[in-house]
């Protein structure tokens, strides 16, 4: 695990055609800074693991405007327009799922488990083309697990070492993207000494943990604003 004062080259593992996971409900718990660094990267052609792709010129939202969004795998869209938009337009292939499934996928990825069956969808346009079997007596659909090339999440705080605190509902879907993905950037308030964190309040463990920056920004009641 390494702290990085440059944003940059925190995310300069980023590629072209890589799948990235970005935590958050729309800006709520998202990487902001990171996610407007990604912004500025010459990268395209990207998955995108998220449960929407941000608002309106917000947040991920940037990244649609500029076509880098090749796939986007989620669970709520209609938050912003413009992804129905590109959808429509053929700019952008959408791999619709209900949300918990998108939670229990990436968790999956994240446990080593290959994919999972659920009743969820069943009879829908959403298990078409998926595996069904039935249990005990009920039809379950067979999802796979999601897993990525990188990880970019929000936590509140983390320690010297990499372990990470969150805040209220700022965890939403932070914690099991971090266990999800080859290399994981996380951005923090604040970075504290080792030992300074209660270890009953620790979420993420540090071995999940690769890359570390204090965010530049941060969402509150009147918007997204400079953080420090």
């Amino acid at each position: 695990m390494k702290i990085y004062d440059s944003v940059e080259q925190a995310l300069s593992c980023v590629e072209s055609g890589q799948t990235i996971m970005v935590g958050g409900f729309g800006l709520v718990g998202g990487p902001l800074t990171l996610i407007d660094a990604l912004v500025e990267l010459d990268v395209n052609n990207l998955t995108i693991i998220s449960n929407n792709l941000g608002e309106k010129g917000k947040g991920l939202g940037k990244l649609l405007e500029q076509k880098k969004v090749k796939k986007a795998i989620g669970s709520y869209f209609t938050g912003n327009r413009d992804v129905g938009e590109a959808f429509q337009r053929g700019e952008i292939e959408i791999d619709l799922l209900p949300q918990g499934t998108l939670a229990e996928s990436i968790r999956a990825g994240g446990a080593g488990i290959g994919g999972y069956y659920t009743k969820t969808s069943v009879g829908t346009d959403l298990a078409k083309g998926k595996e069904t079997k039935v249990i005990n007596g009920d039809e379950y659909v067979f999802e796979e697990a999601l897993k990525a090339d990188v990880a970019i999440i929000r936590a509140h705080k983390a320690d010297q070492l990499g372990n990470l605190v969150y805040y209220k509902t700022a965890r939403n879907f932070n914690p099991i993207m971090a266990t999800a993905a080859k290399t994981v950037i996380v951005e923090v308030d604040e970075i504290v000494e080792a030992g300074e964190l209660s270890s009953d309040d620790i979420i993420t463990p540090h071995l999940f943990i690769d890359r570390i920056i204090v965010a530049q920004k941060i969402l509150t009641k009147e918007g997204v604003v400079e953080h420090g």
